[in-house]
């Protein structure tokens, strides 16, 4: 699976916050990566709010995220340099300043960058993947993934990245399970009988 780096030009206002997180779950969605949602969210959620309490309401800022090796990464930009991020306890009775500590506690990690004309906060999530354009399924889920891109170099289907990639896909695997019902067909089996003794061995492990 390509996961291909995005990012969104935002405003720093409190009502964007909740679009940035429902934007972000659904690009994890994409990448296979719900598991991490929830860390993401949060990311999310305080490093703009960093921006708003701190730079300012606003302010134009940009949530950029991407793939470092197997971990999520997550970039807010921000024009201001002055204005660093400030670490307290997740436990402090401070109003504010308690979002990095947040996100410290469910990131690998998280940084702060300065450039001459921005700041870039960032944090970056684990995923347990294999690699980088792995899959979280583990062994079968990856001789899949192989077997697809088999068909895929056969001219059959295109191999996509985005937001359509997984619905093309499907489209793939589901000629491969049909090629294999023909060839039990063919070699005198019962179809019915093998997806019966699939679907119970595919329940059983899925529990």
């Amino acid at each position: 699976m390509s996961r291909k780096a995005w990012d969104l030009a935002f405003t720093a206002e409190p009502e964007e916050v909740g679009a940035l997180r429902r934007i972000m779950r659904l690009h994890l969605g994409v990448w296979g990566l719900q598991d991490i949602s929830d860390q993401a969210q949060l990311c999310v959620s305080e490093l703009a709010s960093n921006v708003i309490n701190h730079v300012g309401t606003g302010t134009p800022a940009t949530l950029k995220v991407s793939m470092n090796g197997t971990r999520v990464r997550i970039e807010v930009h921000d024009p201001d340099t002055r204005a660093l991020p400030t670490l307290l306890d997740a436990t402090s009775d401070a109003e504010f300043g308690r979002g990095m500590a947040l996100v410290g506690a469910v990131s690998d990690r998280w940084g702060v960058q300065l450039q001459a004309d921005r700041k870039i906060t960032w944090c970056e999530l684990p995923t347990g993947l294999p690699s980088a354009e792995g899959h979280i399924g583990g062994t079968r889920v990856n001789r899949v993934e192989a077997l697809l891109r088999e068909y895929s170099s056969a001219g059959k289907h295109l191999w996509l990245a985005g937001t359509g990639a997984v619905a093309v896909v499907e489209e793939a695997a589901i000629d491969v399970m049909v090629d294999v019902l023909h060839w039990l067909r063919a070699h005198g089996r019962d179809a019915d009988e093998a997806l019966d003794r699939a679907q119970t061995r595919y329940e059983a492990e899925a529990e």
